[in-house]
C-alpha cells in the first residue's frame, strides 16, 4: 500500500530507529550522502548502502557494501535508478518474511514499475512521489526512540598480506571518519553482528564465552 501524511506516514517514520539507505556513498556532492548526515542529525541510527565504498564512514555510520541476510531493516530508502531499485526490491521479496517486510521508500528518480506492483501484489508498504529528508525537515520529524551512539565493527584484511585480519570497534560518534586500505571482510552494527548470517559474524558469535555479552566479546577480540 503506498503510505502517504494521511494514511499514517509520520507515525511510522518517527517510531523506526534505524533507516537503510541504499546508494549513500562517499560523495558528499550526492543527495544520498547529505541524506545520511540530515537523518542522522535527527537521531535516526543509519546504514549506507554502496558496494564501492563499503568500509568507509559517513558521519560516523559505517557504508555496508550489501545488506546481509539476517538483517531485517526496518525502513529502506532507494537513492538509484530505477533497474537497480528494481533489484533491491526484489531481493527484499525473496529474503524478508512477508510479516515484517520493510517500508520501502523510492527517492525521486527511483521509481519503478515493476516493482511498485510487486509491492502491491503482496500488500507491502512503500512511498513515492516525496523525498524523506525534505519531508523530515519541513515537518521537523525526529526518531522518537534514537538507539545513537551505535558501536558497530570492522574486519579488514591485513597490509602486510599476511593472511591475517584486523578486528575493530568503533562508535557512531567519533568525530573521525574511517577510510580503509585494505579489502573489506565486514562491516555492520552491533546488531548486525548479533543477527547476520554472514560467515564472519557467525564465527565471530561463536567465540563468545560464558556469561560474556557480544560487545565485551567484539572489544576483546579487538584487543
Amino acid at each position: 500500500m503506498r503510505l502517504t501524511v494521511d494514511s499514517g506516514l509520520h507515525q511510522r517514520i518517527v517510531s523506526m530507529r534505524l533507516i537503510h539507505i541504499f546508494g549513500a556513498g562517499l560523495n558528499p556532492e550526492k543527495p544520498a550522502h547529505k541524506a545520511v548526515h540530515e537523518l542522522g542529525a535527527r537521531g535516526w541510527a543509519v546504514a549506507p548502502i554502496h558496494t564501492r565504498d563499503a568500509g568507509s564512514t559517513i558521519n560516523g555510520f559505517p557504508i555496508r557494501p550489501s545488506l546481509d541476510k539476517g538483517i531485517t531493516p526496518e525502513i529502506v530508502v532507494l537513492f538509484l535508478a530505477p533497474e537497480r531499485a528494481r533489484g533491491v526490491v526484489r531481493n527484499l521479496i525473496i529474503n524478508q518474511d512477508a510479516e515484517n517486510f520493510p517500508l520501502v521508500w523510492f527517492q525521486h528518480g527511483a521509481e519503478d514499475e515493476d516493482a511498485i506492483s510487486a509491492l502491491e501484489e503482496m500488500g507491502a508498504d512503500y512511498v513515492i512521489d516525496d523525498c524523506i529528508v525534505v519531508n523530515s525537515n519541513t515537518n521537523d520529524l525526529r526518531c522518537d526512540d534514537s538507539i545513537l551512539p551505535q558501536t558497530w565493527c570492522l574486519q579488514t584484511a591485513s597490509e602486510d598480506e599476511d593472511g591475517c585480519s584486523i578486528w575493530t570497534v568503533h562508535s557512531s560518534d567519533s568525530e573521525a571518519e574511517v577510510r580503509i586500505t585494505s579489502e573489506l571482510e565486514w562491516v555492520g552494527s552491533l546488531d548486525d553482528l548479533s543477527k547476520s548470517e554472514h560467515t564472519i559474524p557467525r564465527y565471530i558469535r561463536s567465540l563468545e564465552q560464558d556469561n560474556e555479552s557480544l560487545l565485551d566479546l567484539a572489544n576483546r577480540l579487538a584487543n
